[in-house]
């Protein structure tokens, strides 16, 4: 929680559901169709089964994942429709994120730490390219913290230790906005600032505040 006055020197975002806009029921729709009906089981905001936490934390390639989702889907279904769905998540990123992402580093140190895999960061670069003539977030932040290259994904404590140790951040002036309640619990208990962000934009929630 982050009380008004509360001196604030560093930002680590997230990146879906607080700078891109992502839907979790678009996957579990998508794999649906492929013929796995019990996808959500498999993928949740709140939880994710060993193969998709090995592959987000780097474990396995992005061909390993396909392979072993494969195995769940229809036969005649392609890799190609499996990339497709599994991508279906990511949605839109309003222009006007990326001016307040702009707008916070004037005055603080900001970061990106997501849970994410290649596959999802390739659609996303691809689409930010296409969007915006952007070849990534990078040129927005000190240090993008990816689950895939760290190794760890959150609610791991041990990736905000080592975001905090790696940047050097005082985790009393280290606000973490994120829009999974199991991260911003395990951030708190680091002593980290943490807005859960729910139902307001991030633009709305930063506007008075940078």
């Amino acid at each position: 929680m982050i009380h008004e006055g509360q001196h604030v020197d560093a930002i680590i975002f997230d990146l879906g559901g607080v700078i891109l806009n992502i839907d979790y029921q678009l996957p579990v729709k998508a794999f649906r169709k492929l013929g796995i009906e019990d996808f959500s089981t498999h993928f949740s905001q709140a939880a994710q089964s060993n193969l998709l936490d090995d592959y987000e934390t780097g474990q396995i390639s992005s061909q390993d994942f396909i392979d072993a989702v494969r195995g769940f889907v229809k036969p005649e279904v392609t890799n190609d429709q499996i990339v497709d769905a599994w991508n279906s998540i990511l949605l839109d990123l309003p222009e006007q994120r990326l001016f307040t992402l702009e707008k916070a580093a004037e005055n603080h140190r900001i970061y990106l730490l997501s849970n994410t895999n290649d596959l999802h960061i390739e659609s996303f670069n691809r689409y930010l390219l296409d969007e915006f003539q952007l070849p990534s977030l990078e040129p927005f932040f000190e240090q993008l913290y990816l689950s895939y290259e760290v190794g760890l994904r959150k609610p791991d404590p041990r990736i905000f230790e080592y975001v905090l140790q790696d940047a050097g951040l005082d985790p009393q002036n280290t606000l973490f906005i994120d829009d999974s309640i199991q991260h911003i619990q395990s951030a708190n208990e680091l002593g980290i600032l943490t807005h859960h962000l729910v139902k307001e934009d991030l633009i709305t929630f930063l506007e008075d505040k940078l």
